[in-house]
């Protein structure tokens, strides 16, 4: 049966300052633990008597511990009684315990309810949307969903969710992001003693190699280089700055003010991180950021739309446009359905164009000229490294600064790198 005693944590605290008193249950040779709400520091708590000495209100503390402890060692011996801790895991055990003593536990360790706390947590609005899609989808997928626990989300569950969303029309990688939230809340779950199963284990989460989201040189210099029509100009001249600023995010580009310009350089907070980027304004940028300059933003493209991503749709709608046009003549039969004699027909360049191909466009064109991944990886920020001195910082900027300046000149101006 399991066994319990009274433990002061002091781990990571300083020698006066106040511990969590808990209690620790042990069951074949492992412990686990129940926190008392209380606090001690180390010369208010005799280990080896096991009680509290010298401290504020200690009659009242003592009262409240050894009722507590009471309790719980009353719900080891009842369920212990009724062979409902048989075969548990540690971790089991105290979850059992403290729905014994508290019912209202139970719902609060239940998938759903963990789930949907921990998506909430999330610091970024952007991640907590996606956590928030993937209870939407696990609530159509299950409709029992909110009454499971952790130990009944299994792999067969899984799969089962998995075919849901695959059914949907959801690509594999698409797919994955889901699961890998589920696996998250698993993870947060086993680090707070919530449970100890994990169906991941037997259920492969494995990336799907994407499709092609980059030009070639020569693809981009035709885009670059086309006469599009007066419609979709602006939005060609969006893209062309977002490569010119090295693949910056839509959501980052038109949250951008003025103020956001600092001695030539565009200086903001990164929405999705949450870290602060410097980009050099390299005239070609400044050119098209002039043409377009905004009243509240630094550029004018979404200041009369309610969110960014009316822009970047109507921006990726007219992409998967641009290429050879075709006037072709209405026949005698739908003329009159017609506004003009003629309809055009698009015979688009590059038909799964969008704005994302800008980023992907720009590295790999860096890779291509031999810029070192690590600089375009820290120019994608996708590495920080170790920067401790400013002295690197500045430097690692420099390097960017340059990388930039030689995509863009090679793009531009065939101009070969040295």
């Amino acid at each position: 049966m399991a066994t319990t005693k009274l433990y002061l944590d002091t781990r990571g605290k300083k020698e006066n300052e106040a511990s969590p008193l808990k209690v620790c249950i042990t069951s074949h040779g492992k412990s686990t633990y129940i926190s008392l709400d209380v606090k001690l520091s180390k010369s208010q708590w005799d280990a080896e008597k096991q009680k509290v000495k010298n401290a504020p209100n200690g009659k009242l503390i003592t009262s409240y511990i050894n009722n507590k402890k009471v309790q719980i060692d009353n719900a080891i011996l009842e369920l212990s009684m009724r062979g409902e801790l048989t075969g548990l895991t540690i971790t089991q055990i105290k979850k059992k315990i403290q729905e014994h003593i508290s019912p209202s536990v139970k719902n609060d360790d239940l998938f759903i309810t963990r789930f949907r706390i921990f998506g909430e947590s999330r610091i970024a609005e952007r991640t907590k949307e996606i956590y928030a899609t993937t209870l939407k989808k696990i609530l159509e997928y299950d409709k029992y969903a909110p009454s499971l626990s952790f130990e009944q989300i299994t792999k067969e569950w899984l799969v089962g969710f998995d075919n849901h969303l695959k059914n949907q029309g959801l690509v594999k990688n698409s797919r994955n992001i889901h699961l890998r939230n589920i696996r998250a809340v698993f993870n947060d779950a086993i680090d707070n003693e919530i449970t100890s199963h994990y169906p991941m284990r037997k259920f492969n989460i494995s990336p799907e190699e994407t499709t092609k989201r980059s030009l070639t040189i020569e693809e981009l210099r035709c885009l670059f280089s086309h006469k599009v029509e007066k419609w979709q100009e602006r939005y060609l001249d969006y893209f062309k700055l977002t490569f010119y600023l090295i693949g910056i995010n839509p959501v980052d580009l038109c949250a951008c003010t003025d103020g956001d310009v600092i001695n030539g350089r565009l200086v903001y907070k990164r929405h999705k991180t949450g870290r602060m980027y410097s980009i050099k304004i390299e005239s070609e940028a400044m050119e098209i950021i002039s043409k377009y300059k905004g009243v509240n933003q630094l550029v004018n493209f979404t200041e009369k739309m309610t969110t960014y991503k009316t822009f970047v749709g109507k921006a990726n709608k007219a992409y998967k446009k641009i290429g050879d046009v075709v006037k072709i003549k209405n026949d005698e039969k739908t003329k009159h359905n017609r506004k003009f004699s003629y309809h055009i027909k698009y015979k688009p360049f590059f038909p799964s164009l969008s704005i994302y191909w800008a980023r992907h466009t720009w590295a790999t064109i860096a890779f291509s000229i031999g810029i070192p991944e690590e600089i375009i990886a820290e120019a994608l920020g996708h590495s920080h490294g170790n920067r401790t001195t400013a002295i690197y910082i500045d430097k690692s900027v420099a390097n960017i600064d340059a990388a930039n300046r030689k995509v863009i000149d090679y793009v531009l101006y065939n101009k070969e790198v040295d």
